[in-house]
């Protein structure tokens, strides 16, 4: 939608890459704007600028905003992304106005017109999702932001309090309060539409004026009742007026572009496309991990249902499934998943092995007479400990008699030891030193 707007300042059809690259320059103009506002407003809760009455006093406050808000200016980071035609500048900028925005709200925190910043707050929040989730990101600031002004008195159990507090707010608006309202709107669509018979997307409408009603009469209960704090469901209604932003999606799906991918075209296929349903599965914290390749189908519950598909019939006028998503999916072996998976694709498995360590492997009982079996083991422990085995080595070895052998799974050091030693410590904190020490050649490892 930005893209579009700056496209239309374009005089020559070859100036809109031009214009709409723009739009990342003029996001992280703002970004650097409100940066600086941002630090001029702590920079006065320090004793030496409470007052500034005198010109070194003036120099010394804006200086320091002025330096610090170059430093992450010129940094790697933030000047390649102001630069390409990307999300990341917009959603650098809606991270700068949501804190900046914080600050302003804690200026005014307790005062008869103070909330209205937390209004704008939550409005930006569902703003960012139609640019990038990481938005959700300064919640957590925002509660210690609130904790801070309202507590005196500081310790830790108000602070992990504090903490736990932010996290749920954080978690119920990306977890349950947008992907619920999508799944109602879906769920209403087709029962409106499958049992009572009316035309397509009425279901969505009266859904819509479900929500509609629904916050028209709490509004004015809770406001009459005083039940909980009005500004409590005046922030859920701004952050789904926000979210709105989305709508666009569906309508251009339903405009069948040219590049349309997954044709997000109701409420229901827009939760897909709001869960990532399109990428790969992954699990942060339980799952499984790559050696699964090796050992089959799980024992006990070898598949799982996918979930159902509708789609329009014009035909009959309703909703059919147009996919087989009972026991669809193949499970994971259970066996093999484990805590913290962060050696799960079996595409890397080779790469895995060489960081971290080879798979421990015995030949299964019910194959251990076959001498062909076990000379062809021997004769690969032999080049084990020659060493002239490499992680594609074992991962070929491993795929091609996985039926005969039982793969023991990597073990949580190995995950450990490659979270910290790659993903951190080679990825992670050499990326972000390039934006304060800057690059130098290196030999990229192959992982």
């Amino acid at each position: 939608m930005m893209g579009a707007f700056f496209s239309i300042f374009a005089t020559d059809p070859e100036q809109i890459a031009l214009l709409v690259n723009l739009m990342s320059v003029f996001s992280s103009a703002f970004s650097i704007l409100f940066l600086f506002w941002t630090l001029t407003i702590l920079l006065k809760k320090l004793p030496a600028f409470t007052s500034l009455d005198n010109l070194f006093s003036r120099l010394s406050f804006f200086g320091s905003a002025t330096v610090g808000t170059l430093a992450f200016c010129f940094s790697d980071s933030f000047w390649f992304n102001a630069v390409e035609t990307e999300v990341y500048a917009m959603a650098t900028f809606i991270l700068s106005l949501l804190f900046y925005g914080g600050l302003r709200w804690e200026q005014e925190m307790n005062t008869p017109r103070g909330d209205r910043w937390l209004l704008l707050i939550a409005f930006v929040i569902g703003l960012s999702f139609g640019v990038h989730f990481m938005g959700l990101l300064t919640i957590p600031a925002l509660g210690m932001i609130y904790y801070f002004k309202n507590n005196k008195e500081v310790d830790l159990k108000g602070f992990v309090i504090a903490n736990l507090v932010s996290v749920a707010i954080l978690l119920f608006i990306f977890k349950l309060l947008l992907p619920l309202t999508l799944a109602f709107f879906g769920n209403a669509e087709v029962y409106f539409v499958n049992k009572i018979g009316l035309p397509f997307n009425s279901g969505t409408i009266i859904a819509g004026l479900c929500f509609v009603f629904f916050f028209y009469y709490t509004l004015k209960l809770t406001r009459q009742k005083k039940w909980i704090d009005f500004n409590i469901i005046l922030c859920v209604l701004f952050l789904l007026i926000g979210f709105s932003s989305w709508l666009m999606i569906p309508i251009r799906a339903n405009a069948n572009t040219v590049i349309n991918e997954n044709s997000p075209s109701d409420a229901r296929s827009l939760l897909a496309y709001y869960n990532l349903e399109q990428y790969p599965e992954t699990h942060l914290f339980y799952g499984p991990l790559f050696s699964d390749v090796y050992a089959g189908q799980d024992d006990t519950e070898p598949y799982f249902d996918d979930k159902p598909k509708y789609e329009r019939d014009l035909k009959t006028g309703k909703y059919i499934i147009v996919n087989h998503w009972e026991n669809a999916r193949i499970n994971s072996n259970a066996k093999h998943r484990g805590f913290l998976p962060r050696l799960w694709s079996s595409e890397h498995a080779g790469n895995y092995i060489n960081f971290t360590r080879p798979l421990e492997f015995s030949i299964s009982p019910s194959y251990r007479g076959n001498e062909m079996l076990v000379s062809r083991v021997n004769d690969f422990r032999d080049e084990i400990r020659e060493g002239q085995l490499t992680g594609d080595d074992y991962h070929q070895f491993y795929k091609t008699l996985a039926p005969y052998l039982d793969i023991e799974k990597p073990s949580f050091w190995s995950s450990l030891q490659y979270l910290f030693e790659y993903q951190m410590g080679y990825m992670y904190w050499r990326y972000f030193m390039w934006n304060f020490t800057g690059r130098l050649k290196f030999t990229c490892r192959e992982i």
